[in-house]
């Protein structure tokens, strides 16, 4: 009887949980957890600015996305993404390796209204490197991030 039960909570757990969400077959080198390690941002008169963010992004097997950066300047402006210096979000993602990019719908975020939006990203691998860029160069931002 115990061993029936046992089946019966591993083949809901089975059923319950997301599907991949990756074009390809889910082995795409973008999987994991990576340690941000700089974020240039770009003004609309060309210059760039080096800001000492830190973060993480992990990008799950189970077809999530889940980031967590923080402006160490307490004073920090709020931007489209942030609150207070932070920002954190998360939610289903969809990577496309032959594209080389990836769209997550934001489900919880720190910014409410992140919630329920489709954002696409450019990205680039390179053995334990990773930069991420906006769909839109326009956002005018390249972060870098480094495998823990």
């Amino acid at each position: 009887m115990t061993k029936f039960k046992i089946a019966l909570v591993a083949l809901a757990l089975a059923a319950s949980s997301p599907a991949f969400a990756f074009a390809n077959d889910g082995t795409s080198p973008i999987i994991g957890a990576w340690r941000m390690t700089a974020l240039q941002v770009t003004d609309t008169a060309g210059s760039r600015t080096v800001i000492p963010y830190s973060g993480q992004v992990i990008f799950s097997q189970g077809g999530t996305l889940s980031v967590q950066a923080m402006n160490p300047d307490a004073a920090a402006q709020p931007t489209p993404y942030t609150a207070n210096g932070y920002e954190a979000y998360y939610g289903p993602v969809e990577i496309d390796e032959a594209r080389k990019t990836f769209s997550i719908t934001v489900q919880s975020s720190l910014v409410r209204n992140l919630i329920g939006q489709k954002m696409e990203r450019k990205f680039k691998v390179s053995a334990d490197q990773l930069v991420i860029t906006p769909a839109d160069q326009k956002e005018g931002w390249r972060v870098t991030y480094e495998r823990f």
